[in-house]
This record gives C-alpha cells, structure tokens and sequence, in this order.
C-alpha cells in the first residue's frame, strides 16, 4: 500500500517536533538564536562609524568587514583543527566569547579595538557555525534531514532580522551604546542558562 504523502505544513511540523525532541539540537539552535538576536550590533555599525567612531564611510566598510574576515580566518584553520572533541563545550565558549566581543565593541571609542572586537566576534561565529551544522548533520537521520535543515533555516533567517530589530528598537529607548552592551550581556545571559540547563550540549562529543 502507497504511503500518503505528507503535506509542506505536516513536513515542516513533523521537523519542529524533531528539534524539540532532540536536545543538542534544540539547545545548539537555541544558542544560535539568541546569540544573534540579541548581539546584532552590525545594524547599529553606521552609528558607531559616523557618531562614536568618526571614522566615516571608508571605516564604515571596515567594520563591516571585519566580521566577515575573522570568519573567514576562522573556517580556514577549522580545515585543520577539529573540533570533535568536547564540542559542546566549545559550542557554548565560542557564543560565550561572542557576547563577550559585543560587549568590548559597544564600550569601546577606539576605531582599532572596535575593529578587532568584531573580527573576533567574527571568529567566535565561524566557530559556532561550524560545531552547531556538525550537530544537525550528525544527530539527524536521512529521512528528516530536509525538514531538520528547513527550521534550522527558519531560525537563523528570523533571528537575524528580528535582532536587526531588536537593535533599533533598543537603541531608540537605552541609545546606541548601552543596546550594544545590553545586547552582548543577555547572549552571556543565555549561554549561562544552557550551560545550567543543558547537561546533553555540555557532553557532546562528535565522533
């Protein structure tokens, strides 16, 4: 007897109750979520550049790029150094030092330690990005991987707009550097409240 075939919404929920279920999934996109809605300072990068910084368009672009570079230093050295090992732990150190990075960034008033705070927050993420789609590959069988792969989507992509959101709207009521300092202590928030929640993420190990 042919099998009935499931429709996009039954899919899609049939995917959502997977990462609930599966706790190193749920608590590696939870991560991921929060970190980005909460430490989205680059919506905030023309302010800093014309207002705090004074570094005006040719720095604006520099510090929009420094995140991009750090990642893209970090993604190369990930080629050679794994990550198997305790990764759950790295996981949470690699978010830890995001907010961390967010946090310098929206303290500092020096163009080159502005700089260096995104390129390592930059870094930070390559690392997360890396351990967090190891995780979604590894702890997801064949037959829900699309379906797995199409929340994970769904949280990163709304993450990422609602934290540009989150950013302004922030902004408007504390100002421009105290929603960048707030923003970078709730990710911290968050990682301490996995770590204290999560004993499977703590474990993790992919191999």
């Amino acid at each position: 007897m042919k099998k009935k075939e499931l429709s996009a919404v039954q899919r899609l929920g049939e995917g959502i109750r997977f990462v609930f279920r599966t706790r190193e999934i749920l608590a590696a996109l939870s991560l991921d979520m929060f970190a980005v809605l909460f430490g989205g300072a680059v919506a905030l990068l023309p302010i800093f550049a014309d207002e705090i910084l004074h570094v005006g368009a040719e720095g604006l672009g520099a510090l929009r790029a420094a995140p991009a570079v750090g990642s893209c230093l970090t993604l190369w050295l990930l080629a050679y150094l794994p990550l198997e090992h305790r990764a759950g732990i790295k996981l949470l150190a690699a978010v830890f030092g995001f907010g961390v990075a967010i946090v310098v960034f929206g303290l500092s008033s020096v163009f080159w330690l502005s700089w260096a705070a995104l390129f390592l927050s930059g870094m930070f993420d390559g690392v997360s990005v890396v351990i967090r789609n190891t995780i979604l590959q590894l702890k997801t069988p064949d037959d829900m991987r699309g379906r797995v792969s199409a929340v994970h989507t769904m949280f990163v992509g709304s993450s990422n707009e609602f934290g540009s959101f989150e950013s302004g709207v922030t902004a408007r009521w504390m100002g421009t550097i105290p929603a960048v300092v707030f923003g970078g202590c709730m990710t911290i928030l968050v990682v301490g409240t996995i770590f204290m929640t999560s004993p499977a993420l703590r474990k993790l190990q992919l191999h």
